[in-house]
Formats: C-alpha cells, structure tokens, sequence
C-alpha cells in the first residue's frame, strides 16, 4: 500500500496533462487548417511573387522558415496524440479492473479521439511540408536559372 501512495502524484500530475495535449492537438489542428490555407496562396500568388522578385536569399529564409513550420506541425501531434491516447488508458483500465467497464469505454473514446486528431494534424503537416519542399526547390531552381542568364 505504500508504494501505491508514494507514487500517486505521479499519477496526478499525468493526468493533469490531459487536457493541455487535447488542447494542443484541437489547436494543432486548427494550425493545418490555416497552413493549408497558406500553402494554397503560396502556389497560386506568393511564390511567383518571390521568384519574381529576384532575392534568391530573401526566398530561401522564408522557405526554411515555412518548411520548419511545417516539420512541426508532422511531428508534434502525433506525438501528443498518443501522449493523450495513453493518459486516459491508466485509469480506464484500472476502473475495468474495479467492475466499471462503462468508465473504460469513456476512456478509450477519448483516447481513439486523440488518437484521430494527432494524425489529421500531423499528416496535414506532412503533405503541406512535401509540396512546399518541392514548389519551393522548383522557384529556387527557376531563380538560378535565371541568374545565370543574366550573368
């Protein structure tokens, strides 16, 4: 009994971070969205804008930083999601354990739901990373080859 009681704010400060990851993951979502949105413009307007421009180094910062952005946005919600897939297992097997099987369902939505949501975001970052690396190599390339006209 007493190592069960040593370690309980263990278990208190793990399920305390519950609802900051299904907050992170709504948002993370909510990011894809907004990138997505961005990367649309970036294909239809921004980056002819940028080519045309001629910065060649003004066009790679920016597409480091937008390519960052989207590396993130692949690689953290899935990682919080399966954090907020685990957390709520702990004490939904634990009621199972108890006779509450009604509590372990409960618990298993919530995490098949955290589950969705880290994926949704983090392939959204994925695919948005994928064409901006390629449409971003192809503006670059097309910035070279005219420079190299021009010289």
């Amino acid at each position: 009994m007493t190592e069960i009681l040593s370690f309980a704010w263990l278990h208190d400060a793990v399920r305390w971070l519950l609802a900051p990851a299904l907050a992170a993951l709504l948002i993370a979502c909510a990011i894809a969205v907004v990138e997505a949105g961005i990367a649309v413009g970036e294909r239809f307007h921004g980056l002819a804008k940028l080519g045309a421009s001629g910065n060649l180094a003004q066009v790679q910062a920016i597409a480091r930083h937008r390519l960052e952005r989207a590396d993130l946005l692949a690689r953290i919600p899935p990682m919080l999601g399966l954090m907020a897939t685990i957390i709520p297992l702990g004490p939904g097997l634990a009621a199972l354990g108890q006779g509450d099987p009604a509590k372990l369902a409960s618990a298993v939505t919530v995490a098949f739901d955290a589950t969705v949501l880290g994926l949704v975001a983090g392939i959204g970052g994925l695919v948005i990373g994928k064409l901006r690396r390629r449409w971003y190599e192809e503006t670059l390339e097309a910035m070279e080859h005219s420079l190299e006209q021009a010289a």
